[in-house]
């Protein structure tokens, strides 16, 4: 027990000599070091914050400038996206009258196709007309009488007028009667030196295809005026409307269209006039009028354009496909 309490003793000696020592006032070189290197310190310490300041006041001159630019861009970009929607809204309102355009144009182009076919089955039946024709001459100039034209080919009349053939489609000289195409028309010869139909009715596609409807007017009415009762009189008819139409003189266009129903009522554009004078009773304000006949196209023209178009306009004014529906 003694040797401990010693021992205890010493050791808390050693302790008080040792925090004596370090707790003791130190030497005056010692502290002089120290507050050097404590003034350098701080003086490190207020660069520093100088040098932050700096950075942070470029920093905010560089953000400033940034978002000047972007206020700059959005605005430019709310200009652009205003000048892009007027653009949208006119192209909206034109479109209507763009298309009305490009389907009269379309129709040109396939009438142009519907005159050539045409055309080439005239020209075959004449070479079958003169086919017989020949072989009844050399008949003749052989001495056995000639045998007569082979049955079965339409619209061949007798061959009694030096190899012509005659009556009924046919015209003493071999052309054929325009009254016998569609009789309730009965338009007298044209005048000396008025244009052919041919040339008429292809002026009056160019123009009408080219935008110049006054001119294609024009034409159109002396292609049924001079030739009224040919196979194509009907198409002429129907232009007329269409350029009515186009024209937004949506009353002349209805009684243009009207025509083709009443006097080419086997034309081929029939159907297309009936949807066309629908849309200008709509654009009339004539709902009711173009709701009826719009169902009566769907009821008439199953599957065809003008069925689909009908079809379409009436789901567009929100009225149903029949009167009972």
């Amino acid at each position: 027990m003694r040797y401990r309490n010693i021992a205890i003793f010493s050791a808390a000696a050693l302790a008080g000599l040792i925090a004596g020592s370090v707790v003791g006032p130190r030497p005056a070189e010692a502290v002089a070091r120290e507050l050097i290197e404590l003034q350098r310190d701080v003086s490190t310490l207020l660069q520093g914050q100088k040098d932050l300041q700096s950075q942070m006041t470029q920093d905010h001159t560089v953000m400033k400038t940034l978002v000047e630019q972007s206020s700059d861009n959005v605005g430019r970009l709310n200009s652009t996206m205003s000048s892009l929607q007027k653009s949208v809204q006119d192209v909206q309102a034109n479109s209507g009258a763009r298309l009305d355009t490009m389907s009269t144009q379309v129709q040109g182009l396939s009438d142009n196709l519907e005159e050539i076919k045409s055309r080439l089955g005239k020209l075959n039946q004449q070479l079958v007309d003169l086919q017989n024709t020949m072989q009844s001459v050399d008949a003749k100039i052989s001495g056995g009488g000639g045998q007569p034209p082979a049955s079965g080919q339409p619209n061949q009349g007798s061959a009694s007028n030096n190899g012509f053939p005659t009556g009924p489609p046919y015209n003493s000289n071999g052309s054929v009667n325009p009254g016998a195409t569609n009789p309730a028309v009965s338009p007298g010869p044209p005048p000396t030196g008025a244009p052919s139909a041919d040339t008429l009715y292809s002026n009056g596609l160019r123009d009408i295809t080219s935008g110049k409807y006054d001119l294609a007017r024009s034409e159109f009415q002396d292609y049924l005026r001079y030739y009224g009762s040919t196979d194509l009189a009907g198409n002429a008819q129907f232009y007329l409307g269409e350029i009515a139409y186009t024209q937004k003189n949506y009353d002349l266009a209805v009684a243009e269209y009207d025509k083709v129903l009443t006097n080419y009522p086997h034309n081929f554009k029939v159907p297309p006039a009936r949807l066309k004078k629908a849309l200008a009773n709509i654009e009339l304000g004539q709902k009711a009028t173009g709701v009826r006949e719009l169902r009566e196209i769907v009821k008439r023209y199953p599957g065809t354009e003008e069925d689909r178009r009908a079809r379409a306009k009436l789901k567009e004014m929100g009225a149903s496909l029949t009167a009972s529906q």
